[in-house]
């Protein structure tokens, strides 16, 4: 079978999981159609990211004539499903934060996206995020017919599960997807009671052959490790704040703080600010292979987010044997284990988060190994790439089978 998988951008450094899991998914046999309205805003760094941007079809290259185009099109051959997709764009569009004429526009690509599909002989559309990429694919099985689903990752989805039309997305869908547990709960919020039987769990997955040795602990004071995007909801500015408190009794700790984006200027001035330039490395964007480094280069992972899914940097730190520190919100604790896998604290608190860092750089190595083996053990059991893979083609597979 053959699914078409719509994104908004594509591919991104932090979105690492949706190519493991294409990846995987054409390993169980599923041929994939990749189909981003653009290409991503960041500098792609990694091989795999390189391949993929050459494997991805975007949308908006069309131009806006072939779009527009393509609707026409639509319309012309079924004007009264056009009618009925136009109406629901509309309404989806005076629900939302960004407007009508911006999902007209979806609308435009819905009608790109379904001529793709029918050329290339697609079953089923997949999106990832609950956000524009699903409403383009709601609209696109509005215009012509063909199934979709949807995988949520929050927090932007259940931020705005209104203005996002969230639960008529997954009333509509053949099947919903959340990463975790909390997702689906979240899910059940919006969503109809007769469609709570199509919301799924499948978790994003790691690569375990790409973790097979995890390198000991390293001997030097405590050095850790963050990544994530620069923005507000990764937490790291309070991070930098904890810092500047552990650094008073443990001056010899380090942090390397993984990524880029919009607050590095920020990052950096709170840096200098707090006089804290050798204790604080600012990496930028790597490589898997050099994230892979910088954990096994780090005792444990720090996470002080203020709102996640289930983050894939936890998985990843877990199965390099690295206990974790986080927060304890979302999906996060069904992973972290206080005590077995790592620390949690409360998020926005950056004095339980320096304390916290202090009781990790107080804590034996052995006691660090133990846990780092126990979360490793925990991640490779729930989190395996190819046995979530199976799960979503089984998934795509049941869905074609009902709607035929």
């Amino acid at each position: 079978m053959k699914v078409a998988y719509v994104l908004n951008s594509y591919p991104q450094p932090s979105h690492s999981f949706i190519r493991r899991e294409i990846q995987a998914l054409e390993r169980q046999g599923i041929s994939v159609l990749r189909l981003a309205m653009r290409p991503g805003s960041a500098p792609l760094v990694d091989p795999g990211d390189q391949a993929e941007a050459g494997k991805t079809q975007y949308v908006l290259q069309a131009g806006a004539l072939s779009l527009l185009a393509a609707l026409l099109r639509l319309a012309l051959v079924a004007p009264l499903r056009g009618m009925r997709a136009l109406a629901l764009a509309v309404r989806l569009g005076r629900m939302s934060q960004v407007g009508v004429l911006r999902h007209l526009i979806y609308l435009a690509e819905a009608a790109h996206v379904v001529l793709r599909c029918r050329a290339e002989g697609v079953d089923h559309l997949h999106a990832h995020f609950g956000t524009n990429a699903t409403t383009v694919a709601l609209l696109a099985e509005a215009l012509g017919g063909l199934g979709y689903s949807f995988t949520t990752h929050g927090p932007e989805e259940f931020d705005a599960p209104r203005a996002l039309a969230l639960g008529e997305k997954v009333n509509r869908a053949r099947f919903a997807v959340a990463i975790s547990s909390f997702g689906k709960s979240q899910l059940s919020r919006w969503a109809d009671f007769g469609a709570w039987e199509r919301l799924k769990v499948v978790h994003c997955g790691i690569e375990p052959a790409k973790f097979e040795d995890p390198a000991p602990l390293p001997e030097a004071p405590l050095r850790l490790a963050a990544i994530g995007r620069f923005v507000e909801q990764k937490g790291q500015m309070v991070l930098v704040r904890a810092m500047g408190e552990v650094v008073k009794t443990q001056p010899e700790v380090h942090l390397a703080l993984i990524g880029d984006g919009e607050m590095r200027a920020d990052l950096e001035a709170a840096i200098v600010a707090a006089g804290l330039q050798g204790n604080i490395t600012l990496t930028g964007w790597l490589s898997e292979e050099g994230v892979r480094d910088e954990l096994a280069a780090a005792h444990a992972l720090v996470m002080p987010s203020f709102a996640e899914g289930l983050p894939m940097v936890v998985m990843e730190a877990m199965a390099a044997a690295r206990p974790v520190l986080a927060t304890y919100i979302a999906g996060t604790p069904e992973l972290v284990l206080p005590g077995e896998t790592g620390w949690l604290v409360p998020a926005g608190d950056a004095g339980v988060l320096a304390e916290a860092i202090v009781t990790v750089a107080e804590t034996p190595d052995d006691r660090l190994h133990a846990m780092g083996v126990a979360g490793r053990i925990r991640v490779l059991q729930r989190h395996d790439s190819d046995v979530e893979a199976a799960k979503l083609a089984a998934l795509f597979r049941a869905a074609c089978q009902g709607a035929a």
